[in-house]
């Protein structure tokens, strides 16, 4: 459990009278009384590799946030509201540093953005979508895109979610990962594993797979027999199987 800094009724006193004179004095009181929670946070981040000092630096710049941001008029507790802004700023310190080979910013959210965006126009399109339409999907040229996938090949994602010797994964102790975040690498990997089937085999995947066909139903619609398509399918998901192992 967090420690309590100050008994409830006077910090809300304290942050009452800084909404209303924003006062150097009083944000500097209402920071020390919370550092407590700040490094307990912090240390429930420890053993990732991070230093705790660096940590402590991330939540204590996150608390100062909360300080200046917190409306006493709202009916939630500051401890409430402060942890919820560490912890999503520590979560994505860890974030920022899980590119094993620095990644500018721009690159890092253009490959963010591109899980979501494969996954949609596979859904449009039938198929996995071209460099060119991914692109022209997310407003950026096709060398970004590139750039992007490569970097994300090596993006690592165990300092969230790798198993923590003492509870568990990290995010399960901490709360819910962003909605959508934790597929985005697998989306993106499988999507461009994919791209080096022909569109024949894109073709079988997507009637068996997406729109839920049967062998001898995608026999019949594309000309062969049960037993190729069955050969086909099986030869597939091989390959996809093998490439998503190795790039994984």
């Amino acid at each position: 459990m967090a420690p309590q800094a100050t008994p409830p009724g006077e910090t809300r006193e304290k942050f009452t009278e800084f909404a209303q004179h924003r006062e150097e004095r009083v944000r500097n009181e209402l920071v020390e009384a919370h550092m407590g929670l700040a490094r307990h946070l912090a240390r429930r981040f420890t053993n990732r590799g991070e230093p705790y000092d660096d940590l402590v630096q991330v939540a204590s710049i996150a608390l100062v946030k909360s300080v200046d941001r917190f409306d006493p008029e709202r009916g939630v507790e500051f401890s409430t509201f402060a942890t919820r802004t560490i912890i999503g700023e520590l979560k994505r310190h860890f974030r920022d540093r899980g590119w094993a080979i620095r990644a500018p910013r721009r690159i890092q959210e253009l490959y963010l953005e591109l899980g979501p965006t494969i996954e949609t126009l596979t859904q449009q399109l039938g198929r996995p979508p071209t460099v060119a339409e991914m692109a022209e999907s997310t407003g950026t040229g096709e060398e970004a895109v590139l750039e992007a996938l490569e970097a994300g090949q090596r993006y690592r994602s165990t300092s969230i979610d790798a198993p923590d010797r003492q509870e568990g994964t990290l995010s399960a102790r901490l709360g819910d990962v962003d909605a959508g975040y934790a597929g985005t690498e697998d989306r993106m990997l499988l999507a461009i594993s994919m791209a080096d089937l022909s569109e024949r085999d894109r073709l079988i995947l997507n009637l068996r797979f997406v729109e839920g066909l049967t062998q001898s139903e995608i026999a019949a619609r594309i000309g062969l027999s049960q037993m190729h398509v069955s050969r086909l399918l099986s030869v597939s998901l091989s390959q996809l199987r093998e490439a998503f192992t190795r790039d994984r």
